[in-house]
């Protein structure tokens, strides 16, 4: 964490802000030195400063100017009442608050905050890892050049926190130091665009960027930190006033742009309880001009309507997959048989039963080690990897009994599993799957990792993905050398889970560009052969890059919030609506 020391601090400002007071019309003093209408390009949308615009009809026509899939802000306009009054059906007040750090008033955090390294932007590359922080909280990407080019100047900072453990970057903050963008004679500076990776990031990533931001600026001698939050982050509120924050009274300004629309248009009721796979539907039909209606929010059921027309979904699957398509992915042996049709390469199989093991028997000594699991499920229930003996084949096709009295046993074919995501006969994305893995911190237990690992994976799916601490976590940890009450050392990484899915705590790596171009085919071949119109393809593959692989099974309702910064959503609506496709 950096620390400051023998800085000079410019003298506190003996009267009240300009940027505190909208209401009232800066002095000439006040003004003095002072550039006039500015406006800055961040590379996401412009930062429109309202306090250097001497006539509110200069901010209206800088706001009008506002690029397509970009969102302004004016900041510190003054009248803000009266300025959206000028155009009421493009402006609204945005419904946040303003909250002000007193620089002069700042204390360091007296000891670090454990696995978090906050450090400058060094290079492009730096600008696309925070693009893709952005893409994973939801945010508006950034112009990779714009950002670089800002960086290069003193006048913007963008920071990154590193996971000293890993190396990786989880999050990201940016700062706009007024005083060298326009002469601000306040001394003032502002953050924008706090965001961490919810499922990697240590514990105090926030707090790291924050305080590392506000460190550098009180070596600079400014005067304030200036930063705009939602009105109900009630988690970023307290870590703001835990860091001494304070509310003010500025205000922000923004189009009715379609990224905006959820601040400015009423909500349809039930959006909040969706879960993220149907959440993520919804907020692109609205951006869209889309009618949302939440049918049933348990279910992540969904009515979307354009015009006359009307389409049912829950999650990813719609009306226009057909129930013989559905039906075709449900059972694995159906899905099997008809991929061997199409020439798409499948793993050796047979089926297997209560009482009924001599073809696994048989297959299991000839290949070495087995996969078992229900020929009807999901969310890899029942489902047991690596099976090599007899005592343990009874054990997994017992369990996979309980979810149904048909079982299929596979040969363990090695490699990565990789999910191929295949939206109207093209594939959209591709990510490998992990299974649930720690990573040790010289300090926690076994035990202790996998739970906070846990919450965070909870935090981050919203309750969707968690880590069992059952038999099966303790018997791939104990494979891996480790007891449950063992004291990894730092940096460790201990997989323990053996399937990657994710509703057991398994992550999820983009890997579209590197996919070769005949497992896309391949992809392709078994959507079409199975006649659904969205689906996710399970592949094994030694190499991601590489034209080998089997096939394992397709998912009907595949989770399109897991493949980020692809554009899964979009093509998804577009192909329900492809009349409100972006042009």
């Amino acid at each position: 964490m950096t620390r400051i020391a023998g800085h000079r601090r410019r003298a506190p400002v003996t009267t009240p802000p300009m940027t505190d007071r909208s209401w009232q019309e800066p002095s000439a003093h006040q003004r003095q030195g002072m550039r006039d209408d500015v406006v800055l390009d961040m590379g996401w949308g412009r930062l429109v400063m309202g306090q250097t615009f001497a006539d509110l009809h200069g901010i209206v026509d800088a706001l009008r100017a506002e690029e397509s899939g970009e969102r302004d802000i004016c900041i510190y306009p003054r009248d803000p009442h009266v300025l959206v009054g000028l155009a009421p059906d493009e402006l609204f007040i945005d419904p946040s608050y303003t909250y002000r750090l007193d620089l002069h008033r700042y204390r360091p955090r007296p000891e670090l905050i454990r696995d978090v390294f906050v450090r400058t932007a060094t290079s492009r590359a730096d600008m696309e890892a925070i693009n893709g922080i952005y893409a994973l909280n939801g945010m508006v990407l950034g112009e990779a050049d714009v950002m670089w080019a800002n960086h290069r100047t003193r006048c913007f900072t963008y920071l990154v926190a590193e996971d000293s453990r890993t190396g990786r970057v989880v999050g990201t903050v940016t700062g706009v130091d007024h005083t060298l963008a326009f002469d601000d004679p306040e001394g003032g500076t502002s953050l924008w665009c706090l965001a961490v990776h919810n499922q990697d990031a240590p514990p105090g990533t926030g707090e790291a960027l924050v305080r590392v931001l506000a460190e550098r600026y009180v070596g600079r001698g400014r005067a304030y930190l200036d930063l705009s939050v939602m009105h109900d982050n009630s988690g970023a509120i307290r870590l703001y006033r835990k860091l001494g924050f304070g509310r003010v009274s500025a205000v922000c300004v923004k189009r009715k742009n379609p990224i905006n629309s959820a601040l400015f248009a009423a909500r349809p009721a039930g959006l909040e309880a969706l879960n993220p796979y149907a959440s993520i539907i919804a907020e692109e039909a609205l951006r869209r001009g889309i009618r949302v209606e939440v049918t049933d929010a348990e279910w992540g059921e969904l009515r979307l309507s354009v015009g006359g027309r009307t389409v049912v979904t829950r999650e990813s699957l719609s009306e226009f997959t057909t129930a013989v398509a559905m039906s075709r992915c449900d059972d694995k042996r159906v899905t099997r048989r008809i991929m061997e049709r199409a020439g798409v390469r499948v793993a050796r199989g047979v089926l297997a039963g209560e009482g009924e093991l001599d073809d696994a028997l048989a297959l299991m000594a000839e290949v070495g080690a087995v996969v078992v699991k229900p020929a009807r499920g999901e969310q890899g229930r029942g489902i047991t990897v690596g099976v090599r003996d007899g005592a343990g084949l009874q054990r997994a096709v017992d369990l996979a009994l309980q979810f149904c009295p048909d079982v299929l046993v596979e040969e363990l074919v090695p490699g990565q599993d990789l999910r191929v995501l295949v939206i109207d006969r093209e594939v959209v994305a591709a990510a490998v799957r992990r299974p649930a893995e720690i990573i040790g911190d010289g300090r926690s237990t076994v035990t202790e990792l996998i739970r906070s690992t846990s919450r965070r994976r909870e935090r981050a799916t919203g309750g969707e993905s968690r880590i069992p601490l059952d038999a099966t976590t303790t018997e791939v940890v104990a494979d891996a050398g480790h007891g449950m009450d063992d004291v990894p050392p730092n940096g460790e990484r201990i997989q323990v889970r053996r399937t990657a899915n994710l509703h057991t705590g398994g992550t999820i790596e983009d890997v579209t560009a590197e996919l070769h171009p005949e497992v896309a085919a391949a992809a392709v071949r078994a959507a079409a052969a199975l006649d659904i119109p969205v689906t996710g393809i399970d592949l094994l593959v030694p190499d991601v890059a590489g034209r080998e692989y089997v096939f394992i099974e397709a998912n009907e309702r595949p989770g399109l919030a897991n493949h980020e910064p692809q554009p899964t959503v979009e093509r998804f609506v577009d192909l329900l609506f492809p009349e409100t496709r972006k042009r």
